[in-house]
């Protein structure tokens, strides 16, 4: 159950340009929690509402239905993940490909570790929210595909690092991970999600040798 302080009321209460981001974070909290202990089919708009400590009429005011609360949890979730990885890429520098790579791995897993039941929506319970969040689960698959492709791309063109060998390499990268650390999630092993990053790494170096090889790359 959350521990926030219940929303202040009346002549008290917030402008609702303040007002409402609080209680959209709020809402998103409690989705993130009520999906990953009850999955998405358990989980119901009163359970939401409940454990953000609001009313049915506020969490209607945010979403239309419980599909489109988890689709926009989905996104949140998705663009605190992309932030904290391109952050670590921009501090691991340019003058190595390999170690950009490393660090936006690590900090996707770290941010895992850290927000288990965001984790969990964002990796296991999108999956069988209906058509319109698996839709979205590939269009955000294929945006962090593109950003790969793209770092990839640039550091071959410096000359630090093969090029991909094929447009899929990068989508396959990303599913790959996806799938292995859905797995962690679900299954809770390894007991760190840390602990698959050196898969990770093999798994890329695995991809760019075979680009190396097809491109004559030296």
């Amino acid at each position: 159950m959350s521990t926030d302080p219940p929303a202040a009321r009346g002549r008290h209460a917030p402008p609702p340009e303040v007002r409402l981001p609080l209680q959209r974070e709020r809402l998103f909290r409690a989705a993130a929690e009520e999906f990953a202990e009850r999955g998405y089919a358990g989980a119901s708009s009163e359970s939401i509402s409940r454990r953000a400590g609001m009313s049915k009429a506020t969490f209607y005011e945010h979403f239309a239905n419980k599909e489109e609360c988890i689709i926009a949890l989905f996104d949140r979730a998705a663009s605190v993940v992309a932030a904290g990885m391109a952050q670590a890429a921009r501090g691991a520098g340019r003058a190595d490909a390999a170690e950009r790579m490393k660090a936006g791995t690590r900090a996707f897993l770290t941010s895992l570790a850290e927000h288990p039941a965001y984790a969990q929506t964002l990796l296991v319970e999108i999956i069988g929210a209906g058509p319109r969040a698996a839709q979205r689960r590939d269009q955000i698959m294929q945006a962090f595909a593109d950003t790969l492709d793209a770092e990839n791309e640039a550091a071959s063109r410096r000359g630090l690092i093969a090029r991909f060998a094929s447009p899929y390499d990068a989508y396959a990268i990303v599913g790959a991970i996806t799938e292995l650390v859905s797995r962690q999630v679900r299954l809770g092993a390894p007991a760190d999600p840390l602990e698959l990053a050196p898969v990770i790494d093999r798994l890329i170096g695995g991809v760019l040798e075979a680009g190396r090889f097809v491109s004559g790359w030296a």
